[in-house]
């Protein structure tokens, strides 16, 4: 089995819909997607599509880009989300500093007020770092002890800071940019980390992996990542889908007959 651990379904740019999506990611293997929101309306809406197919997860969060504004009934609609049937954790939530779409400290207030909400509903997060990596990591070591499992999605960090992440029991996860000719970081991460500690994933519609590069990405294509990983690590294809695979699913408390 293999599971995509990201991927926003819910992106305009799937004009074909859902179904068609899931049916060309089974033919290649990929058996499980989880689809994090954005915002309130994205997580709604990748609620409702996962209640109604097989094999998607839903994730409910506010994503840095549109933390400016977000008020006590945003929060408290994340919340709600939750609730529903398949929703398995808070995302994307966290920091973004390179495109600043959001004022700092408004994305600093908003990224804190859903790890308080992870903490009382007792569920995992998938964490958005992007020229931030220092503040997302010194916040969320304040939270190591008090969410299940934080995971660094589409990690671009350095192999580094990914050995600190790791000794606080964080889990990385990476995607198309690891098949890039030029990733050199993320190649040192795929080689270092432990296995039982990766996620894969595609972030679709974006970062499609080689050899799809200026395509539109989508589950099907993280199959590509796992190859990669497991060319670097020197291993087998099926070892790297199988572990990852558990990784995620004990990290989401998802089953494999769903």
């Amino acid at each position: 089995m293999i599971i995509d651990s990201h991927a926003h379904l819910e992106d305009e740019a799937f004009v074909e819909g859902v179904y068609a999506v899931m049916e060309r990611a089974r033919a290649a293997g990929v058996e499980i997607v989880i689809n994090p929101g954005a915002d309130v309306r994205s997580s709604r809406v990748a609620a409702e599509n996962a209640a109604v197919h097989e094999g998607l997860y839903a994730m409910a969060g506010i994503h840095p880009h549109d933390a400016a504004g977000v008020g006590d009934g945003d929060l408290e609609e994340i919340s709600r989300i939750l609730s529903m049937p398949r929703v398995v954790g808070i995302g994307e939530i966290g920091l973004d500093y390179y495109r600043d779409l959001s004022p700092r400290d408004e994305q600093i207030r908003v990224f804190r007020a859903q790890l308080e909400l992870a903490k009382e509903f007792g569920c995992p997060v998938q964490i958005h770092s992007r020229d931030a990596h220092r503040d997302t990591f010194e916040i969320l070591k304040e939270y190591a002890d008090d969410v299940p499992a934080i995971v660094l999605h589409c990690y671009s960090g350095s192999p580094e800071m990914a050995a600190e992440l790791i000794e606080l029991g964080f889990f990385i996860s990476l995607g198309g940019p690891v098949t890039y000719r030029n990733a050199r970081k993320s190649v040192e991460v795929a080689k270092s980390v432990p296995l039982e500690r990766l996620l894969v994933e595609t972030d679709s519609p974006y970062l499609p992996p080689s050899p799809y590069r200026g395509e539109r990405n989508e589950p099907a294509y993280v199959v590509e990542v796992v190859r990669k990983i497991a060319e670097i690590r020197g291993v087998s294809t099926e070892e790297v889908a199988r572990v990852t695979a558990a990784n995620t699913m004990r990290i989401f408390s998802i089953s494999p007959e769903g």
